[in-house]
């Protein structure tokens, strides 16, 4: 059957039933509980995630990088920087040959993970995500928050790896989903110093310098940048190379979420009584001061919970 005949078919069937497109109608349809279960069900409320096409801008195919205006609401970004803002580190990097977690120059602001679903706040925007996306939310990271005050950056970098180590586990990172949870004076733009059409980007002195030497994204509050670290052939793409430049006035939090070319989920927790690390930098961790500082992630809370450092914090 070619295409017009099936479309006339759709058509005659929409006239013929036309309280069928009605979404409530569709929606108990949807959730017949007799359904055969070669349908998708769906609940209502994964019927609507807040994600807009419309809002959407395509920026460049090499790297293939989009905006998306306003995906986030001004309530949900002051609920990610609450979450957070009590619980900031200084911000690591992958070291390119071990695949470990170390402190660099390169990247001087302050940050911390978020759980994934860790409220429905969260959850929500995690559905969100995965629709911009097209991506399973189970190959995504945990959330990440970060905060930049004056003269804080991270150098241009990619977010594919390097090492072996940090693949083993999900696989390259396909995907960075970049969300600006609050407007900055000037500075703190994200730059693409290899981007496609660079020299298309007029800027005048509202662009700081750092903004200047590729094509740069201003952090405009509620907006989500994607960009795409692999091709479509799952090859690394160079031109995603990016940083994000200096805070010259004011303050940036923002918000990302990394994913993965495959699942991403943790494995199971080791079994209790066993005496393990279960992240490969606990050693280094523990040689710093962490089980003193950080005791209920190293070594455990005071409700039964099992820390991860176990092994490396001497306690067992």
């Amino acid at each position: 059957m070619d295409f017009q005949h099936l479309l006339s078919l759709f058509i005659f069937f929409l006239l013929s039933f036309p309280n069928f497109s009605n979404s409530s109608v569709l929606a108990r349809f949807l959730n017949e509980k007799n359904m055969d279960n070669s349908y998708i069900r769906l609940k209502k409320s994964d019927l609507w995630t807040g994600f807009d096409p419309t809002r959407v801008i395509q920026l460049s195919w090499q790297p293939r990088a989009f905006l998306h205006k306003n995906f986030l609401s001004d309530e949900e970004c002051d609920h990610l920087i609450n979450l957070a803002k009590d619980k900031l580190e200084v911000s690591m990097v992958a070291d390119n040959d071990s695949g470990k977690s170390v402190k660099s120059e390169v990247r001087t602001s302050s940050g911390m993970f978020l759980d994934k679903k860790q409220d429905e706040v969260v959850e929500t925007i995690e559905a969100r995500i995965a629709a911009w996306t097209f991506l399973p939310h189970e190959n995504g990271e945990a959330m990440q928050i970060l905060h930049y005050e004056n003269g804080q950056k991270y150098e241009p970098h990619y977010d594919y790896f390097h090492d072996k180590k940090n693949q083993k586990l999900g696989g390259h990172r396909v995907a960075t989903v970049l969300m600006y949870l609050s407007d900055v004076g000037k500075g703190g733009e994200t730059v693409f110093p290899d981007f496609e059409g660079i020299e298309t980007q007029p800027k005048d002195d509202t662009w700081s310098e750092c903004a200047h030497k590729g094509y740069a994204v201003k952090p405009r509050k509620g907006d989500a940048l994607l960009f795409f670290s692999l091709h479509p052939n799952a090859t690394t793409d160079p031109s995603s190379l990016h940083g994000s430049c200096p805070v010259i006035e004011g303050e940036k939090w923002s918000a990302t979420k990394w994913i993965h070319v495959r699942n991403f989920e943790k494995p199971a927790r080791a079994e209790r009584g066993k005496c393990v690390d279960e992240n490969a930098n606990c050693p280094q961790w523990a040689a710093s001061g962490e089980c003193q500082k950080n005791p209920v992630y190293m070594v455990g809370g005071s409700k039964g919970a099992i820390g991860y450092c176990r092994k490396s914090c001497n306690l067992c």
